[in-house]
């Protein structure tokens, strides 16, 4: 019988005990589960750079394959706690816009709000509900409960705001930063699909502190020290510095607003 297999996504960090906590809760309920980290160094609280990472790692997995997902600045408040079933994959997080990428880019996701509490951790704290929650919820659906034993459908999920760039004028969009990755390459959610023209016409992306108006096809096409725009493994254009931190000469964030201007 082959293992089921659970995903790990957190802003944690692996200083302290919370991911172990979710990882022991998760065994104790499903001691069979493979577990993957797909990465506890999302910024603290950065929901647009949670969302990017976990769309850009989920497919990458076989079907039958559990996602739990857990940034989460809103703990405790009315934010709901969600279970969502993609392409034969379960996604469990809060609803505060950590799903948002996924549905955007899955428009037939099925997804309910989390009510059935017995299958919560007791007492479940108001301030790490990644043990008490989110983590038992994922270990019983990778045991092989029904994500509709959980509770209703609902159709009001939040998607957040950085999925997409909003055009602002004939020629003018207005984006954001999702991560800024171990090179210092700054990710932004201008789709190459979309945005690819900035290769053959002049554009100025305003990106932190400086405007960057430059296209470089590779990382070494570069001359050293020119910030450049490039089509990112992602399918996103990223601003990036040959053999530098982008991220850190522009002073940028994850979260941060982005504008371009190209005709």
């Amino acid at each position: 019988m082959k293992r089921p297999l659970i995903t790990l996504l957190t802003d944690f960090g692996t200083v302290d005990h919370y991911v172990a906590c979710m990882k022991g809760v998760i065994l104790g309920i499903c001691p069979e589960a493979d577990l993957v980290d797909i990465s506890h160094d999302v910024t603290p609280f950065s929901i647009p750079e949670g969302a990017y990472t976990l769309a850009q790692a989920w497919q990458c997995f076989p079907a039958g394959t559990t996602h739990l997902a857990v940034v989460d600045p809103g703990v405790g408040s009315a934010r709901r706690p969600i279970v969502a079933e993609v392409a034969g994959h379960r996604f469990v997080a809060p609803d505060n816009g950590l799903l948002g990428m996924i549905f955007d880019a899955s428009p037939g996701a099925r997804i309910r709000e989390i009510g059935a509490t017995r299958y919560f951790r007791q007492p479940v704290s108001k301030t790490f509900h990644g043990r008490d929650v989110f983590a038992p919820v994922a270990a019983h659906l990778a045991k092989g409960l029904p994500a509709a034993r959980l509770g209703n459908l609902i159709s009001d999920a939040v998607l957040g705001d950085f999925t997409k760039p909003t055009q602002l004028s004939p020629g003018r969009w207005a984006g954001h930063v999702l991560k800024i990755d171990r090179f210092g390459n700054i990710v932004t959610n201008l789709d190459w699909a979309t945005f690819h023209g900035i290769v053959q016409s002049p554009f100025k992306l305003k990106v932190g502190r400086r405007s960057v108006t430059r296209y470089s096809a590779t990382y070494a096409a570069a001359p050293a020290g020119q910030m450049f725009a490039i089509n990112g493994s992602s399918g996103y254009v990223e601003v990036s510095l040959n053999q530098s931190n982008a991220g850190i000469a522009l002073g940028a964030m994850p979260g941060d607003a982005i504008y371009l201007t190209w005709a």
